[in-house]
């Protein structure tokens, strides 16, 4: 660290709303700098591999920078390498696979990464809600068979997954994994499939309910999952089910203390 230099501020985060604030940092002739975990756009990195956004490719410009999909609703894939182009056509300054430890505040903010250290008159925090997973605070949580984030259905192919949710991240996975050969239980603590489920999705996971292609178990709360089953509550009754895999996908909530 050059402890000489105080930057103006210091953003938390390179996604799409980090990268945002680092080019009004840099039109304002502010000496900035972005500090990010993981790589570029981590949490967009991070989805599943077959995703498309819901919004329009307009919608997810920033800078003004034309955002150029060839479908209407833009891939992963193209995602990313928009906001690679940005950054590098505006020659961001960025640090990567870089993890903030602690922030405190003197006169100046000072940073603490797990590689270097910072001082900055203002930070931004722009880490989004992505990478913070809801936990279940159940048995079982910590075995390998638990993921809280989904990629690839293939990964699932003929495994019996319990697939917690019916928000659209757990919707779309449900249909792939099925459509890969994936044994499908849905453990949703409402009452139905959420009403904020893609539009054009909704009504293929019901149908696929109704004819029993996906099991789906509603007013439901699983309680512990073990190597071969996980249990899950009912009506007031207990239910023991086979299962491979587990995917909780819930809605995600964030809550931030300072």
């Amino acid at each position: 660290m050059d402890s000489k230099i105080i930057y103006d501020v210091i953003i938390i985060g390179a996604g799409p709303i980090g990268l945002a604030c680092g080019l009004e940092a840099q039109k304002a002739g502010l000496r900035y700098l972005i500090i990010e975990k993981g790589a570029l756009v981590n949490s967009l990195y991070h989805y599943p591999v077959n995703m498309n956004f819901f919004s329009t490719s307009e919608k997810l410009e920033i800078d003004e920078v034309p955002f150029i999909s060839k479908d209407s609703k833009p891939s992963k894939q193209e995602s990313l390498e928009y906001y690679r182009r940005i950054a590098t056509s505006k020659k961001l300054e960025i640090r990567l696979y870089e993890k903030v430890l602690a922030v405190t505040k003197d006169v100046e903010f000072r940073i603490k990464t797990s590689k270097d250290e910072y001082s900055s008159k203002h930070i931004i925090i722009a880490t989004g809600f992505y990478d913070i997973p809801v936990k279940l605070n159940i048995p079982g949580e910590d075995l390998d068979k638990l993921n809280h984030y989904y990629h690839d259905p293939h990964a699932y192919a003929f495994l019996e997954t319990a697939v917690i949710g019916a928000s659209n991240s757990a919707v779309d996975a449900a249909l792939e994994i099925y459509r890969k050969g994936g044994i499908v239980t849905m453990i949703v603590r409402g009452n139905q499939i959420g009403d904020r489920v893609k539009y054009w999705v909704r009504p293929d996971i019901i149908n696929r309910i109704e004819e029993g292609s996906i099991k789906a178990h509603f007013n439901a709360t699983l309680t512990r999952i073990d190597k071969t089953t996980v249990t899950f509550t009912k009506d007031k009754e207990t239910h023991i089910i086979a299962n491979d895999q587990v995917l909780a996908l819930p809605v995600i909530n964030l809550t931030l203390s300072f």
